[in-house]
């Protein structure tokens, strides 16, 4: 068998080292007889499994003691109805929600707000197409707003916040919420400078099933009489994320996969590489007239490279090429077309590498 290198934006690729543990452990983890899957989430077995993954995802990002992480489900779509009714309920009706928007997930958010309470725009990158980011400064963020929600890294657009904006001068004891859903462990963040941190896993951390959400303590508790149970924050805090059966599975996957960032040297060594291996694309793509990226500098995504063929006509020719060299799932999103190459923490140097090969070769063919 030969493993492709796999580009796609999500589910996406997983580092081999964790898929051949979790192949040697399918049907038998650790002498107990039986996979994790078949596992009860209150034996002993899989609350060793699920307090690592919590010790880990905590100790990689240094998240202080005075924030939880809550273990759940239904993806980053689903917190974008859970945030608003887990936070507008702090401030009195019709709650105001600062939104940064940057590009189609946070679109996606802001329209889900939209039924908890009155969004502001606070700033938009729409006139550049979403090519660029908002700067800081020109953020029209309220004073009593319930939350400002921005979308961490685009994977869409290919644009990315490469630092941790602090609200906190601009918006006095407004919270910032971040979905950090295709970035999270990628880079060094701050997390006291965010109120919610929140995301899916099947991008940087493990398979589809799980979500993940680091609150801060102070904004547990406030959730809305309509908001259901399960998505109560206080609810799956006061549980330890066991208020409803969790993906048992999909946590166990996440903590071999914070195991593996342990021991590639933490969160500081996997932004090193995740650097080089960026500008080893962008640089190759920049140098070249056959293709174009139309993302600013300065907000280029390290994870999702958008780029596009000068001639659209030549697109099917380079996917079919691209399959061939064993290079897949490079066709851009939907409503953007041309190619995307997302190239998270487990995408090794020698896939960027191979994909900039192909490249050269297939403008030196055409």
């Amino acid at each position: 068998m030969t493993r492709v290198f796999n580009f796609s934006a999500g589910p996406a690729t997983l580092p081999e080292a964790v898929l051949q543990q979790a192949a040697a452990e399918m049907l038998d983890w650790q002498g107990r007889g039986m996979s994790v899957m078949e596992m009860s989430h209150r034996s002993d077995a899989f609350q060793s499994i699920l307090q690592t993954t919590l010790h880990d995802f905590r100790d990689l990002l240094a998240i202080p003691s005075h924030y939880r992480i809550l273990f759940m489900q239904g993806g980053a779509i689903a917190q974008n109805a859970i945030i608003p009714m887990n936070l507008v309920g702090r401030k009195a009706k019709p709650a105001i929600i600062d939104f940064i928007h940057t590009g189609y997930w946070s679109q996606r958010a802001l329209e889900e707000a939209q039924k908890y309470g009155h969004v502001n725009i606070a700033a938009s990158s729409q006139a550049s197409h979403f090519t660029s980011l908002p700067a800081l400064e020109t953020w029209k963020l309220s004073s009593d707003a319930a939350y400002v929600h921005l979308c961490n890294n685009e994977t869409i657009h290919g644009v990315e916040f490469q630092f941790d904006p602090d609200t906190r001068t601009h918006s006095g004891k407004v919270p910032l919420v971040a979905d950090m859903s295709s970035n999270i462990f990628s880079r060094v963040i701050n997390v006291s400078k965010y109120g919610v941190i929140f995301g899916s896993a099947q991008k940087n951390l493990g398979i589809a099933g799980l979500t993940f959400a680091i609150v801060r303590e102070d904004l547990i508790g406030h959730a809305l009489p309509s908001c259901p149970s399960a998505f109560n924050w206080k609810n799956v805090a006061e549980s330890d994320s066991m208020f409803n059966t969790p993906p048992t599975f999909a946590i166990y996957m996440a903590g071999l996969v914070l195991q593996w960032l342990k021991q590639q040297g933490g969160v500081t060594a996997i932004e090193s590489r995740n650097i080089a291996k960026a500008s080893l694309l962008y640089n190759h793509l920049d140098a070249s007239d056959f293709y174009n990226t139309s993302v600013a500098k300065n907000c280029r995504s390290r994870m999702n490279v958008p780029f596009f063929l000068k001639d659209p006509s030549l697109d099917d020719a380079f996917l079919t090429g691209a399959t061939q060299r064993g290079l897949a799932n490079l066709r851009g999103h939907r409503i953007l077309g041309g190619m995307r190459a997302s190239i998270y923490n487990a995408m090794p140097t020698e896939g960027v590498q191979a994909l900039v090969d192909y490249l050269r070769d297939f403008e030196q063919s055409h």
